[in-house]
C-alpha cells in the first residue's frame, strides 16, 4: 500500500529435498510449458558473471514466457522456468548492469506450487567488499491488480507508474545484486493475491534462490541476503523475515528493513474504508479472496461491486486511488454488509474471514533463534514509517515494532519526517546504508528501550 509515486506445508526435511532438486526443476519446467531451456549454474557458487552475450544465448525466452503461466508447475521453490536479458530504462543514473526477467518456481500460503515473475539485476563493476556479491531480496510497494503493472514490465517497459527505480538504484550503485519480485499473481489469467502474508513471504524467498539460478548471472547461493520493502513491499518483506528460518533455511539472510508496515490488516481495513486510500482496501479484499478461494465473495457482491471488481483488476497504482477515492465497501455488496459482518461469515473450510485476516497479522509468533517459537528471526531488522503517515494507521506500525522488541528480536526503529509517499524516498539512503553494515558484519544492537 502506498500513495502515488500462515500456514507453511511440508517438514524441513521435504524442503531440503525439493533445494536439492531445484537444477533438474527449470528443466522439466520448461519443457513442460513448452517455454525455452535454461542451463542451469554450473555450480553450488557459480563463476563470476560472463558477459552478456552468455546470458542472451541461455536465457532465451520471449516476453510472452515469461508472463505464461506453465500447465503445470514442476519447478522446485525458486527454480528458473524461463528467463530472458532486459534492460532497465527505468533505474536512474545509467549504471552499468545485466539483468534479465525471470519466472521461477515459488508456493502459495497453502503450499501448492506456483509460478511468478520477476527481475535479477546485476551491476557490472566487480566487487570490491568483502566475500562474495551481496544481494537483495526487493518487493515493491503496491502497483495495482492489472497485469501491466507489474514491476518488472514497469522496471523494463514504457509504462510507467510507480517511483522505486531509484531504491533499485541505490542497491546496484552500492554494488549490491538485486532480486526483485513482482510478487506472485502477475501471470496471464491471474490475480494478485494482495496483502496475503505466505504468498508474499514465499515469492521474495525464492526470487533469491532464482538469482543464483540464472545463467551468467554470477550469484552465489551463499550470498549474503538483506530483504527490502516498503509499505504493501514492507509487509511482504517482513513475512518473508519471519518465513525464512522455516522456508528457506539454506538462505543466508543477514538483515530485513520493512519501511510503512500495514502489520494489522483489521486496523487497516478501518482507517481504510470510506477514506481516500480506499482503493488499496479493495485491492486487499480481491487479493485475500483469490489466496483463500474457500471464502464468500463472488455471492456477496452486487452489481456495483461486480463491476468495481473488475475494474481493480484492470487498475494500476494511480487508477486504484482514483477510482475508488471516498467508497465503502458495504456498497458492493447486496446485503450492506459492514467490515465486521463480513469478518463473521464463514467459509467452506470452516474459517471465518476475521480468521483469514488475522492470520496476515505480522508480529505474531514470533521470536530469536532457538527460541522455539513459530517465526524464528535470526538477524535484525530495520523498521520505520513517516510522522505524516497517512494512509496506514501508525498505531498499527508502532504496535509491529513493539511486537517484535517484546520478542528479543533486535529491532531498529526510525522515524521520517515525511507522509506516506515521501519517507520510503528518504528512507532510501539510510536503509542501503543499513543492509551495508550487515553485509559487513557490523553489530547491530537496536534501539528497542526508546519508547
Amino acid at each position: 500500500m502506498r500513495r502515488p509515486g500462515t500456514s507453511v506445508s511440508g517438514s524441513r526435511a521435504s524442503r531440503a529435498r525439493a533445494h536439492n532438486a531445484r537444477a533438474l526443476g527449470p528443466l522439466l519446467a520448461a519443457a513442460l510449458a513448452g517455454g525455452a531451456l535454461v542451463a542451469p549454474a554450473t555450480t553450488a557458487d557459480a563463476a563470476p558473471r560472463t558477459a552478456a552475450a552468455t546470458a542472451a544465448t541461455t536465457c532465451t525466452a520471449s516476453d510472452a514466457d515469461i508472463y505464461r503461466p506453465p500447465a503445470t508447475v514442476a519447478a522446485a521453490p525458486g527454480g528458473v522456468i524461463a528467463c530472458r536479458a532486459t534492460s532497465l530504462p527505468h533505474v536512474p543514473g545509467s549504471i552499468p548492469l545485466h539483468a534479465w526477467k525471470v519466472q521461477y518456481g515459488s508456493e502459495d500460503n497453502t503450499g501448492a506450487p506456483v509460478a511468478v515473475s520477476g527481475t535479477v539485476a546485476v551491476p557490472d563493476a566487480a566487487w570490491r567488499g568483502p566475500g562474495g556479491r551481496p544481494v537483495v531480496a526487493f518487493n515493491p510497494g503496491t502497483l495495482g491488480l492489472g497485469p501491466q503493472c507489474a514491476f518488472s514490465r514497469q522496471l523494463s517497459g514504457a509504462y510507467q507508474d510507480m517511483y522505486e527505480g531509484e531504491n533499485i538504484a541505490a542497491l546496484l550503485k552500492a554494488g549490491y545484486a538485486v532480486a526483485a519480485t513482482d510478487g506472485a499473481g502477475y501471470l496471464a489469467g491471474q490475480t494478485h493475491p494482495y496483502v496475503s502474508g505466505g504468498d508474499a513471504g514465499h515469492a521474495l524467498l525464492d526470487v533469491v534462490r532464482a538469482a543464483s539460478e540464472v545463467p551468467g548471472s554470477g550469484v552465489a547461493r551463499s550470498a549474503p541476503v538483506g530483504l527490502w520493502g516498503y509499505s504493501e513491499g514492507g509487509a511482504a518483506s517482513l513475512w518473508a523475515a519471519q518465513l525464512a528460518s522455516s522456508y528457506a533455511p539454506e538462505l543466508n539472510v543477514v538483515g530485513d528493513a520493512s519501511g510503512g508496515v500495514p502489520g494489522d490488516l483489521r486496523v487497516v481495513a478501518k482507517g481504510l474504508d470510506g477514506g481516500a486510500f480506499a482503493g488499496f482496501l479493495a485491492d486487499a479484499v480481491i487479493g485475500l479472496a483469490a489466496s483463500h478461494p474457500a471464502m464468500p465473495f463472488d455471492e456477496l457482491l452486487n452489481s456495483s461491486g461486480r463491476s468495481a471488481v473488475a475494474r481493480a483488476k484492470s487498475l494500476c497504482l494511480a487508477g486504484t486511488i482514483a477510482g475508488f477515492a471516498g467508497q465503502k465497501l458495504a456498497g458492493y455488496t447486496e446485503r450492506g454488509l459492514s467490515l465486521e459482518q463480513i469478518y463473521a461469515l464463514t467459509g467452506t473450510d470452516g474459517k471465518t474471514w476475521g480468521q483469514v485476516v488475522d492470520e496476515q497479522k505480522l508480529g505474531t509468533g514470533i521470536g530469536r533463534k532457538g527460541s522455539g517459537a513459530r517465526h524464528e528471526i535470526k538477524f535484525p531488522v530495520l523498521q520505520y514509517r513517516g510522522m505524516l503517515e497517512e494512509v496506514i494507521p501508525t498505531e498499527t506500525e508502532d504496535a509491529t515494532r513493539r511486537a517484535y522488541c517484546a520478542a528479543g528480536i533486535t529491532t531498529q526503529w526510525k522515524l521520517y519526517p515525511g507522509d506516506h509517499l515521501l519517507t520510503d524516498q528518504q528512507a532510501k539512503d539510510d536503509v542501503v546504508k543499513w543492509l551495508g553494515d550487515r553485509f559487513a558484519g557490523r553489530l547491530e544492537l537496536g534501539n528497542c528501550l526508546l519508547p
